[in-house]
């Protein structure tokens, strides 16, 4: 069963065994350039996947004063990965899945989650759509590898 949880360090032998591969470093930070994010406005958690963390994301609670796509009651999503081990077995699917449930349990004050996903990222975007994010129509231009589609998702406390 595919769960998320908020890191901790009892994962951090299992999250420093995760892989970003060559082709991907376009379109996610490094492991450690993901971890160093972690503060009291971002918060790094892992997928689980029957206790065996096989990715990880960032939950930035900033994102709103940072992108004025952003609402103000809105957070964002960032760095969503599953180690090179564990790709190809639906895990990315399944992790957005789970990811609404997590938020309106733990993330509840806001309404909004956003994200922005490369233009050539045709699987994340996929991937993303199905776990019900809209694309807003809207490109931001300002990520270090090309244009983004901006994608937002409703954050419900209703079960699916």
């Amino acid at each position: 069963m595919v769960e998320i949880e908020k890191m901790h360090s009892g994962y951090l032998q299992q999250v420093n065994d995760l892989g970003v591969s060559t082709e991907q470093l376009h379109y996610v930070e490094t492991l450690q350039a993901i971890l160093a994010n972690d503060s009291d406005f971002c918060h790094v958690h892992v997928i689980l996947d029957n206790e065996v963390v096989v990715g990880l994301f960032l939950i930035d609670t900033s994102y709103a004063k940072k992108y004025d796509f952003c609402g103000t009651s809105s957070i964002g999503l960032r760095s969503f990965f599953i180690s090179t081990q564990y790709q190809g077995r639906g895990f990315a699917k399944k992790g957005m899945l789970a990811l609404m449930p997590y938020l309106a349990i733990n993330y509840q004050q806001y309404n909004y989650i956003y994200l922005t996903v490369n233009c050539e990222n045709l699987a994340a975007y996929h991937c993303y759509l199905a776990a019900n994010f809209d694309d807003t129509g809207t490109t931001y231009l300002g990520g270090l590898s090309g244009p983004q589609h901006i994608m937002r998702a409703q954050i419900t406390t209703t079960k699916t």
